[in-house]
C-alpha cells in the first residue's frame, strides 16, 4: 500500500506528456506550464499519449525522484477532467488505486466527516497551489466510452 501524507499535493496533468521527457523536461512543465513550485515535495503526475506509461516527479532532500510506471497490457485509467483546468489533484488512496490500474469510475467513497475549520488554520492550510487552477478529483468519474448508468 501506498502511503502518502495529507500534506503532501498530488496533481494529475490533464494533456499527455512526451514520456522522453525527464527530469529537467518535466521539472520545465511544472514551472513554466503550471507555474507552480517543483521543490515543494509535491507529487506531480503525467500521462502517456497512449495512456499505459506514467512519470511521477518530485523533489526529496536536494535532489529529484523520477518514479516511472510502463503497463504491459491495458491503460491506466484516468479521471475526469474539468474544462479549463490544468488537471486533477488526487489524494494518495486515489493515486494508488491508479497505479494499480482500478477504474476510479467504479469506486463509491462514502464522505467522510471533517470539522468545519476557518481559513488558514493548521488543518486546512493555505497552499501554494492554487485550486482555481486544480480541481479536486470527483468521487465518481466517467472514462470515455463506458456505458452511462440508468438509474
Amino acid at each position: 500500500m501506498l502511503v502518502i501524507p495529507r500534506s503532501v499535493r498530488i496533481l494529475l496533468a490533464r494533456e499527455p506528456v512526451d514520456m522522453r521527457n525527464s527530469i529537467d523536461g518535466l521539472a520545465a512543465i511544472v514551472r513554466g506550464g503550471w507555474q507552480e513550485d517543483v521543490f515543494t515535495g509535491h507529487l506531480f503526475v503525467f500521462a502517456s499519449k497512449r495512456g499505459n506509461r506514467v512519470k511521477i516527479l518530485t523533489w526529496d532532500n536536494g535532489g529529484f525522484i523520477l518514479f516511472y510506471k510502463r503497463l504491459e497490457q491495458g491503460r491506466f485509467r484516468l479521471p475526469a477532467f474539468r474544462e479549463g483546468t490544468l488537471g486533477a489533484q488526487l489524494d494518495g488512496p486515489q493515486l494508488a488505486m491508479l497505479l494499480d490500474g482500478i477504474d476510479l469510475s467504479r469506486v463509491r467513497r462514502p464522505k467522510k466527516w471533517t470539522p468545519e475549520l476557518g481559513e488558514g488554520d493548521r488543518q486546512n492550510p493555505v497552499g501554494v497551489i492554487s485550486t482555481t487552477r486544480w480541481s479536486l478529483a470527483p468521487k465518481t468519474t466517467r472514462v470515455r466510452g463506458a456505458p452511462k448508468r440508468s438509474g
